[in-house]
Formats: structure tokens, C-alpha cells, sequence
């Protein structure tokens, strides 16, 4: 059994739509993978892995090629808080539904 059969089939399909978008980013840009490679620290063998969405590049391998594209903001996004509904929902629903005056006296 290969390591990707673990992987469910959305996180495949993710990781290579990300290779995909990285590749198309560095084409557009007109950077040779010899280059990009050299720029991110990684072989010209792990770039195209990379590109493909290959699960086994590291995570730091990802994050810096999209560094060196322009494009970290859009880890910083990745799971903001402000973007998690579900969590958010979750929060709400923990809330008091009342809040009740405190019956201690307050001291002077």
C-alpha cells in the first residue's frame, strides 16, 4: 500500500490544485525551475514534485516557494480564525444566554 492511499482523496486533490497554482505562479513570472529551485534551496527534482503536489515535499518547502513568489500572505490566511465558521459557531454557541448582576456587595 502506498502512502498516499492514507490521504483522503480532497487532500490530493488540494495538494496537487496548490503544485499546479505554484507552477503556473513561477511561469508566470518567467522563472526558470533551475532558478526557482536555487531560490527555495530544494533540487530541481523537488521543485517538480513540488508542482505536482507531491504529499512527501515538506510543508517549510511549500511555505518557501511561496515566499520567494510573493504569495506568503496567503499562508498567514490559511486558517485564520476569522475564516473558521465552524469554530466560530461553535464559540457562539457556548455563550451565556444570561448574565446575571453579581449579589456580592462591592467594597469601598
Amino acid at each position: 500500500m502506498k502512502s498516499s492511499d492514507a490521504l483522503p482523496v480532497p487532500v490530493i486533490r488540494a495538494l496537487r490544485k496548490i503544485g499546479g497554482d505554484l507552477r503556473d505562479a513561477r511561469r508566470r513570472r518567467r522563472i526558470p525551475t533551475e532558478i526557482m529551485a536555487a531560490r527555495i534551496g530544494v533540487s530541481r527534482t523537488t521543485l517538480s514534485r513540488l508542482e505536482k503536489g507531491d504529499h512527501r515535499v515538506a510543508v517549510g518547502t511549500y511555505a518557501t516557494a511561496l515566499f520567494v513568489l510573493g504569495l506568503i500572505q496567503r499562508l498567514n490566511e490559511l486558517a485564520d480564525v476569522r475564516h473558521d465558521s465552524v469554530g466560530l459557531d461553535l464559540a457562539d454557541e457556548a455563550l451565556p444566554q444570561r448574565i446575571r448582576k453579581s449579589t456580592r456587595r462591592e467594597k469601598r
